[in-house]
């Protein structure tokens, strides 16, 4: 598993920023895969809770049936200047601390990412370009610029 403490562990200055665009607001854009593997996009809300981010769900929202089902997902961050998303594989837990849960439940959903990616895109005004921070579990940033 790639909690948020490994990112800031890796990347501080990179998940510094991220961290920042997500606490700016508080609704975000996730997205999941269908059944048929189409994407759903849903609002949701993030929180840094330890070394975890997580989000919830409403009991057996169509959201939390996706995750479910099918873990991998992103969240895109309101957009606040610049543009953080991340992805991952969410894995529910009946509270922040405690483990996967088995069984449905007539409570919330929550889930933590297991982080496989975070990006930062940017505008450098001075030299008129577009920057693209990407980081990966143990593999570091690439920074990728576009006119």
């Amino acid at each position: 598993m790639v909690d948020w403490l490994q990112f800031e562990t890796e990347a501080p200055d990179l998940a510094g920023e991220v961290r920042r665009r997500f606490e700016a607001h508080s609704t975000h854009v996730l997205a999941t895969i269908r059944r048929d593997g189409s994407p759903r996009v849903s609002g949701s809300e993030v929180q840094f809770d330890g070394t975890d981010l997580t989000f919830g769900s409403m009991p057996n929202a169509r959201k939390a049936r996706d995750l479910q089902r099918d873990g991998r997902c992103a969240i895109h961050a309101h957009p606040s200047d610049g543009d953080a998303k991340v992805a991952g594989v969410a894995i529910e837990v009946a509270h922040a601390d405690s483990p996967a849960v088995t069984e449905p439940s007539t409570e919330p959903h929550l889930f933590r990412l297991d982080l496989t990616e975070a990006v930062l895109t940017t505008v450098d005004q001075e030299a008129q370009q577009l920057v693209v921070q990407s980081w990966r579990p143990g593999r570091g940033i690439t920074v990728t610029r576009r006119q």
